[in-house]
């Protein structure tokens, strides 16, 4: 059995003070860029070293989010028109292997799903929807480019290249490329990006098709239509097959054009977009809008998302990659969006991109760590795809080995879940019974295995309870255990 040793020294500190606006549901999520290494890989793998290099690094940055609480990835997997995985359909992009189509000696997706379930992490697929790079990018990779073997579904505007969204025949591409990864990866969600037309795409040269699929709608309601179409279809697939996959998307964060906001610049609807209607038809699990503004650009378009979700999950995207560069944001631009965010009890918050958090630029990763994830959170249940409970564990077991502790569970015999598929969650305390309401209460959450091991502080004695829960696929937690009391002691009693 495997087994999982958080290296930290828990008993050392006392029981924190209660956090009022600490959720203990909550998604943290942050997005990992592959497109040209800007979060992972560092470098090119051509040899041993390089390949043992890229895998460090990416658990380096695992660690990172695990220590701070975080609890979702949402890791890129399609970048324009290839892959970070083995494909029968596009070519591995050249940023693991430094060769398009070359592989870099093993697969970076495989690895970077197990090693986020390892860390109690879920791991989203986000893709690239409809770019497929500039000139140049598609030149480079020859005869394997999607627009070299399937020129009928691109087009090219403005030096770059793009699917047609509005041939029936790109949603059939586009969904074999989820149908391939869902049967070989156990991802937890499918995210969707640039899932949309180019901006000023007036002059997008769809007229052709258009002509042939288009009447009697204007081209605005066609254009919309042709990206809702492959939203339903994706997510009726999905649902089909591995119902627990989440299905989300990244719009733009500005949703549409508000009274209150009569200049808002480009917003969804300019990009034909239409999330709402996602959310209002309920064909998304997720919503995560690019909501990378300031001030008036930011508040109102935060509350209009809040207001037409729907009863689907909301994790809004923040922008503190603008911490660095010509933007110059203070770490107060992000902390009170996070604020505002928790204040309308929405369902998270996500961050773009991961290279700030992990650099801690402006002190975003520790204000993270120690304040607002302070404790870990359980993630929020989808209840609207299951409503089945899991059973509590049993034989909660505690066992001393030297300077650490074992804490070790089973499921009962009956159990209706696969075991393979639940996630636990330990709850302890110092201060008598064990209140599972509590965040401060919860010392790890989404851990894979039926035991765990804690460094302890040997040095004195302490009274020590703990709870574990049950969460299957749609984090739905079952009833805690039964309290089992521990009392640490180097001294004959």
């Amino acid at each position: 059995m495997k087994r999982t040793s958080l290296l930290i020294l828990f008993f050392l500190l006392l029981l924190p003070a209660y956090a009022a606006d600490a959720p203990k549901r909550e998604i943290r999520a942050v997005w990992i860029a592959t497109l040209f290494g800007m979060d992972w890989p560092v470098g090119p793998a051509s040899n041993e070293a390089g390949r043992l290099a890229q895998q460090k690094d990416l658990c380096r940055k695992l660690d990172l989010l695990q220590e701070a609480h975080f609890n979702v990835v949402f890791l890129q997997v399609r970048l324009r028109g290839d892959v970070i995985y083995p494909s029968a359909i596009e070519p591995m992009n050249r940023i693991f292997s430094g060769r398009h189509g070359a592989s870099p000696g093993y697969d970076p997706l495989d690895f970077a799903v197990k090693e986020c379930h390892k860390r109690g992490l879920e791991c989203h697929a986000w893709f690239i929807t409809y770019p497929l790079g500039s000139m140049a990018d598609v030149r480079s990779k020859g005869k394997n480019s999607v627009v070299a073997r399937r020129p009928e579904l691109c087009k090219l505007f403005h030096g770059e290249w793009y699917l047609d969204p509005g041939l029936p025949e790109t949603s059939d591409y586009i969904l074999t490329l989820v149908r391939e990864l869902l049967k070989n990866y156990d991802v937890d969600g499918i995210h969707f990006d640039r899932i949309r037309y180019p901006e000023n795409a007036e002059g997008f040269p769809d007229g052709e098709s258009y002509a042939r699929y288009g009447p009697p709608h204007s081209v605005r309601a066609w254009r919309q239509e042709n990206i809702n179409r492959m939203v339903r279809r994706i997510y009726n697939w999905v649902k089909r097959y591995k119902p627990w996959v989440q299905v989300s998307a990244s719009p733009l964060g500005k949703s549409t054009p508000l009274e209150e906001v009569p200049n808002a610049g480009l917003t969804a609807f300019d990009v034909y977009q239409d999330p709402i209607e996602w959310l209002r038809e309920q064909k998304v699990d997720l919503m995560v809008p690019m909501m990378y503004y300031r001030d008036s650009y930011f508040y109102p378009f935060a509350n209009h998302w809040m207001a037409n979700r729907n009863g689907r999950l909301l994790a809004p995207g923040l922008g503190v990659y603008k911490l660095s560069g010509n933007a110059d944001w203070t770490l107060k631009d992000i902390t009170s969006q996070i604020d505002y965010i928790r204040s309308l009890h929405a369902d998270g918050i996500t961050f773009f991109r991961g290279m700030q958090v992990f650099r801690n630029t402006k002190g975003v990763y520790t204000v993270l760590k120690d304040k607002y994830f302070k404790y870990p959170a359980l993630l929020p249940p989808l209840t609207w795809l299951s409503k089945q409970r899991p059973a509590a564990p049993v034989n909660v077991r505690i066992e001393r080995q030297g300077e650490r502790l074992r804490i070790s569970w089973e499921m009962p015999e009956n159990t209706e879940e696969e075991p393979a598929s639940l996630r636990y969650t330990i709850y302890y305390s110092r201060m008598g019974s064990v209140n599972t309401t509590m965040p401060q209460n919860i010392l790890v959450s989404g851990i894979p295995d039926s035991e765990i091991y804690l460094t302890i502080d040997t040095e004195r004695e302490q009274e020590l309870s703990f709870r574990i829960s049950a969460s299957n696929r749609y984090h739905i937690e079952s009833r805690p255990s039964r309290e089992t009391y521990y009392y640490l002691t180097d001294y004959e009693r």
